[in-house]
């Protein structure tokens, strides 16, 4: 069907496994390039997020690729009503969509890319771990490698959460939400803000125990066949007031040096570029920052995917 983007883009429901909350389905959003083609990318965006960014499919299809995007279950075009917004127990959940939307993309293509945003740089990069999809190349944006936060938070915090997510999952975990990012990206970019709320949504302690979990296993060191490109902002600021240039000129999400820390951990091939100016989604950054990170993300394909395959 036509997407709520418009034509060129269709969108298909991929229906999946019901839970405890009923209907389960995931949305496979797609843009063709101009030509034939034996290349596609798939782009995973992250937390209380989904795909708008079409700036991110110009650039794909422009380079000669079918551009896809997959809206996860519970996120965007593939929450229903009734459903608790981005909750899963367990990362390893997300593999079914992924799965099956591999393997629509591969039944026409030869060469596929997977690009994924923040938390859903996290989830693709164990499910390239564990199901071992033939990637011709792995892009991460501003991946969620380790929690920005307190090393208390990030030890003993950690302990607590794990045994809170066990025992009561849906309970909520309190937090302090700006809406500063949220905020900064609609002065540029149309989007639904019931499906990326200026406020976020809350999150839950089975999910955030699954997070953490994620992380523990990223620190633990992936083996990735594919290359991997992770690139972020320059810096990590965490604005007190809207007007603050930085908000509009860093990461104010996650911490960029953590990123740049875990990131050889992802596999044995691993570009790192961290580009001046950029935002928490690099690809939604202001101009001129947004021309300089497709230009790195070209050059990086013309070195690393197109050349090898």
């Amino acid at each position: 069907q036509t997407d709520v983007l418009g034509l060129p883009y269709l969108a298909d429901k991929i229906q999946l496994t019901p839970d405890d909350e009923g209907e389960v389905v995931a949305t496979l959003v797609h843009r063709p390039t101009a030509g034939p083609t034996t290349k596609a990318v798939l782009q995973v965006h992250g937390f209380a997020d989904y795909f708008f960014q079409t700036a991110a499919a110009d650039f794909w299809t422009a380079q000669g690729y079918d551009f896809y995007a997959l809206d996860l279950r519970k996120y965007g075009r593939s929450l229903l009503p009734g459903q608790t917004p981005a909750y899963v127990e367990d990362l390893s959940t997300y593999y079914e969509e992924l799965d099956t939307a591999y393997e629509i993309i591969a039944a026409t293509h030869d060469q596929i890319v997977v690009a994924a945003h923040s938390t859903g740089g996290l989830t693709v990069s164990l499910w390239a771990e564990d199901h071992k999809p033939a990637l011709a190349g792995l892009f991460l944006n501003a991946p969620w490698l380790d929690l920005a936060d307190s090393i208390l938070m990030r030890t003993a915090g950690t302990v607590v959460v794990d045994q809170m997510g066990s025992r009561n999952p849906r309970r909520e975990i309190p937090r302090k939400v700006t809406g500063f990012y949220a905020r900064s990206l609609a002065e540029e970019w149309d989007f639904n803000t019931d499906w990326r709320p200026i406020g976020s949504f809350p999150i839950y302690a089975g999910w955030l125990r699954a997070i953490r979990r994620g992380h523990a296993r990223v620190a633990k060191g992936l083996e990735i066949a594919a290359p991997i490109l992770v690139m972020s902002s320059d810096r990590h600021a965490r604005p007190e007031t809207y007007e603050d240039p930085d908000q509009h000129a860093t990461d104010t999400v996650l911490d960029v040096e953590q990123i740049r820390r875990r990131a050889p951990l992802l596999g044995r091939h691993v570009t790192l570029i961290q580009v001046p100016g950029a935002i928490h989604d690099v690809t939604l950054s202001r101009e001129p920052v947004r021309a300089v990170v497709f230009d790195q993300l070209a050059a990086w394909l013309d070195a690393f995917v197109r050349r090898t395959t």
